[in-house]
């Protein structure tokens, strides 16, 4: 059967300096591997007979570049993902923002949504949802239209429901959301704590003080110049004493800002912000 050609290394970076030159998406940091894969699958699943062709369509097509944009950018995620990570944060991490008058959560990358709306319900259950506020960005537009309206397929909820009872949870997960048909509406009182919005990494800066920032598994796709640049980004956002909780694969260690940071414990990668005397 004839197969596809691959795209070549140098046709990528052609592709990554169109995306910047053109459309002022800054590709030029990820890490070249996972971009490779996932311009691959597209140019695959589109049927493209040549690069040519592709390019073309990215330089002309607005529609196809914001399908191209959003399916590059990797967006895998469920409530209660890692419930280790959550059944910490609900034990550890929880409590001691309890102690702020207010509290802000930045959850970065958040593709749509579970993860915030995962953080709201830990908050609620601590009764500390009221006095909190959580952000939650990302760089693709369309899964955040999907984030904002709290709507998911019915079907995800025993995982979910599964992944929140192993996280610690103690209530009837169904109280959280309303059965409507094939799908599941998060409870307004969720939503209404979170504000979603478009921020890119990359190029955009600080936009608040945050007592817990959250960026799970994104900066895999980074490579290490990139992750500094994004790690001096948080430093910019975060509290003395905020945390910091990134993905299982991913270390504060051999960062830029390292030294002024702890990690919690070892099996959190949950770093806090330490406070030096001046």
């Amino acid at each position: 059967m004839w197969q596809f050609p691959a795209i070549e290394d140098t046709d990528l970076e052609t592709l990554i300096n169109d995306l910047l030159e053109i459309h002022g998406y800054d590709f030029r940091n990820y890490s070249r591997a996972s971009l490779k894969r996932q311009v691959n699958r597209l140019f695959t699943r589109d049927r493209f007979p040549s690069f040519a062709e592709m390019r073309y369509r990215l330089k002309v097509d607005k529609t196809y570049l914001k399908r191209f944009v959003e399916g590059i950018t990797v967006n895998v995620t469920e409530m209660f993902r890692d419930a280790e990570f959550y059944k910490f944060l609900r034990a550890q991490i929880i409590p001691t923002l309890g102690t702020y008058p207010f509290i802000r959560v930045w959850v970065a990358g958040c593709s749509t949504g579970e993860e915030a709306y995962s953080i709201a319900i830990l908050l609620k259950e601590a009764n500390l949802l009221h006095k909190s506020l959580i952000y939650a960005t990302d760089l693709n537009p369309a899964v955040l239209e999907e984030a904002k309206e709290g709507i998911f397929n019915l079907k995800s909820m025993k995982l979910y429901s599964e992944n929140y009872i192993l996280s610690g949870g103690f209530q009837d997960f169904s109280t959280y959301y309303t059965a409507n048909y094939h799908h599941a509406i998060l409870n307004q009182e969720l939503s209404e704590k979170i504000i979603f919005s478009q921020h890119n990494l990359v190029s955009d800066g600080s936009f608040n003080e945050f007592q817990l920032i959250s960026c799970r598994n994104v900066l895999i796709y980074f490579n290490s110049y990139l992750q500094n640049q994004v790690f001096s980004l948080f430093d910019d956002s975060l509290a003395p004493l905020g945390y910091l909780a990134l993905g299982t694969k991913e270390t504060l260690l051999f960062s830029s800002i390292a030294n002024r940071y702890k990690q919690v414990a070892t099996e959190a990668k949950i770093w806090r912000k330490q406070v030096f005397e001046g």
